[in-house]
């Protein structure tokens, strides 16, 4: 089934601001792309603020602000901790809705005592302090942008009758400095960081089939990308995202990028395959190449839901909802104003499969 725009109800329209579909001015970021946006008396909407830390001891950090969960729909925060080891700390902590508080102007969240607070006095480079704290583990850390706040296009897509999905990146890189909290036990700590945003009218299995998503940081280049496959339903629509900066300063904001998947392999633990190589081409002389070196985590996403929810998804829906998170190796060779750049690095990122 080919993807067919006629058809109203599934119309897929993209934010880009062209000519086609990249940017040809980048939308300015504003700080109310980074507030609230959903209505949370409304059912089937979600929204979250998403936070990652490298760090230079060798940990790194993962932390959700949940206005309302994208498999659960509950209110809450999420700490994930990995170790240099690679050995995982996952911490879930709901709360009710009354605890729950978020600006309509900007990112100011509240959740608990847990919270998100923004500082826009550097319009550019904004700073940004997290806080959560829940007992025997939790993070106090402040970022500071490197590169500008950025968004693709408009910052969402439309998904005909369905509603948006938005996704808005006010820190693609960042310095962290702050405090973690592992066991009781806390430690200073400093570091790069990442912040982004998203936000959608619906649940995401209605349309997506697999997303993969990452950031690329070198001596002189940032790279962020994602690649969402609709479903059957939707055409098998790709939508396609990448930014590149160098020095601070965004020169590429672009859908129009070809992704080649190699060498498939098939993980036991959640019985689902992965490309072990990715290839992005960039225009005739930009290539970015992300070769696996290993699985970091790869987990079955049903365990997030009630028993009876999960029986259904898994024995009568046949779904198997699953994620890896890896760690990998990549070379860039670009072509920059006619000077050409070859880097290499290594880099985390995921893939996130709702079929």
């Amino acid at each position: 089934m080919m993807y067919d725009e006629r058809k109203n109800s599934r119309k897929i329209l993209e934010g880009w601001t062209g000519p086609g579909k990249k940017d040809g001015t980048i939308t300015p970021f504003k700080p109310e792309h980074d507030a609230l946006h959903i209505d949370m008396n409304k059912r089937g909407n979600i929204e979250w603020w998403y936070f990652d830390a490298r760090l230079d001891n060798g940990y790194t950090v993962v932390v959700f602000f949940r206005a309302k969960h994208e498999r659960t729909g509950k209110t809450g925060v999420e700490l994930v901790i990995y170790k240099p080891t690679h050995e995982k700390i996952q911490k879930i902590y709901n709360y009710k809705r009354s605890d729950f508080t978020a600006s309509l102007q900007q990112a100011e969240v509240k959740i608990g005592k847990n919270y998100i607070h923004v500082d826009y006095s550097n319009e550019k480079f904004p700073s940004y302090e997290i806080y959560l704290d829940e007992g025997e583990h939790g993070v106090h850390l402040n970022y500071t942008a490197t590169v500008p706040s950025w968004m693709p296009g408009k910052g969402y897509t439309r998904f005909g009758n369905l509603g948006v999905f938005g996704w808005v990146i006010p820190l693609p890189l960042a310095t962290v400095q702050g405090k973690i909290k592992i066991d009781g036990k806390e430690m200073n700590v400093k570091g790069m960081g990442y912040h982004d945003h998203n936000w959608l009218d619906f649940n995401p299995i209605k349309i997506i089939d697999y997303w993969m998503w990452g950031r690329m940081y070198s001596d002189n280049f940032t790279l962020i990308y994602a690649f969402i496959k609709c479903n059957k339903k939707w055409g098998n629509y790709p939508i396609k995202v990448l930014m590149l900066a160098k020095d601070g300063e965004i020169l590429e904001s672009t859908g129009e990028y070809e992704l080649v998947q190699e060498d498939f392999r098939f993980n036991e633990k959640i019985k689902s395959t992965y490309p072990n190589k990715l290839i992005f081409q960039i225009h005739e002389n930009n290539r970015v190449e992300l070769n696996v070196q290993q699985i970091i985590d790869s987990d079955n996403l049903l365990f997030e839901l009630n028993p009876v929810v999960r029986f259904i998804a898994k024995n009568i829906l046949k779904l198997n909802p699953c994620y890896f998170r890896f760690f990998s190796q990549f070379k860039m060779q670009l072509n920059i104003e006619n000077k050409s750049h070859e880097e290499e690095g290594a880099t985390f990122h995921e893939m996130v499969i709702l079929r």
